[in-house]
């Protein structure tokens, strides 16, 4: 897979929005973007939410992570900073940009353009 094609798994209940917690949720919508603009719903994963009425399962957390570890970016409308460096240990960029899927992503992709101007 060249440098222009990534995944990007979204945290969302109804796969329209961005709606969903990090831990809280229980499937991520998974987006194939390639060529910074061709953007394609490529399958839903389930997982087992990891907040337990505040508390926090540590290896449900990183098994959740190793499920979307072949995407390189996470959005969801909320995520702790455990979970967040957990993700970033992994290889995996999370954000919190909640609204509609396809606006998220769109502004994810924008985000992504210019820091590669940078590098």
């Amino acid at each position: 897979m060249d440098k222009d094609t990534y995944f990007i798994a979204v945290a969302s209940s109804d796969g329209i929005v961005v709606n969903s917690h990090f831990g809280r949720a229980d499937k991520f919508y998974i987006y194939k973007v390639e060529n910074e603009e061709e953007i394609k719903l490529v399958e839903t994963r389930e997982v087992l939410p990891v907040c337990e009425g505040g508390n926090h399962n540590e290896d449900k957390l990183k098994d959740n992570l190793l499920k979307l570890s072949d995407c390189k970016y996470l959005l969801v409308s909320r995520i702790g900073n455990g979970a967040m460096v957990m993700a970033e240990s992994l290889g995996i960029e999370a954000y919190e940009l909640p609204g509609i899927i396809e606006e998220s992503i769109n502004q994810l992709i924008k985000y992504v353009k210019i820091q590669n101007l940078f590098h």
